[in-house]
């Protein structure tokens, strides 16, 4: 291997504190939400100068979206049935907020919604972007639009309730007895009773 080859494909240590301030932001807007959330708490996680942080995102507002920069990954319903098109729906979900990698991102947004006009804001946009298209494919777009923000409430209504507020008659239920029990009403949703 050459040493230019070697120089392209190790990471740049620029690339590396992005990382680290990244993971230090998720970690602390996850922790302390939005308001409570500071540079200099995050800059002192990732073991940086505040000033790093400064030059990397300009202000806590742009490292915010940056570290809630989400991706639904919703699958493709082009050829789900209609009859599993809300159990698919919900068990991809619960699979995001409980397995997936970046399901922390996604609670800490919806944390940070809750107190933070911009947090909501850029929630509002993630599910307008991606929520609507996906239902496009199984429902025609003048369905999706009609049906996407329902869906989606009661969606993050399960996500507020099971992950942030923990409600022992929704964190004690299994993912198979949530989708059996929800999947009836977003099929209601989704107009296909």
């Amino acid at each position: 291997m050459t040493q230019e080859t070697e120089t392209t494909t190790a990471p740049r240590r620029s690339d590396r504190t992005r990382i680290a301030i990244l993971e230090a932001a998720r970690r602390r807007f996850a922790d302390h939400g939005y308001e409570r959330t500071t540079i200099r708490a995050i800059a002192a996680d990732a073991d940086i100068d505040p000033s790093m942080v400064m030059r990397y995102y300009g202000n806590k507002t742009h490292l915010f979206d940056a570290a809630l920069d989400v991706d639904l990954h919703l699958p493709d319903l082009t050829g789900v049935p209609a009859d599993d098109l809300a159990r698919v729906w919900v068990r991809h979900f619960l699979y995001r907020w409980e397995h997936d990698g970046d399901d922390d991102a996604l609670l800490l947004l919806l944390r940070s919604a809750v107190t933070n006009d911009h947090a909501a804001q850029r929630m509002h946009e993630i599910f307008a972007a991606q929520v609507a298209p996906a239902l496009t494919a199984a429902l025609g777009p003048e369905q999706a639009a009609a049906r996407a923000g329902l869906v989606s409430a009661q969606l993050l209504g399960l996500a507020l309730t099971r992950h942030l507020l923990r409600l022992p008659a929704v964190t004690h239920l299994t993912p198979d007895e949530i989708v059996s029990a929800l999947a009836p009403a977003i099929r209601a949703t989704l107009g296909q009773h």
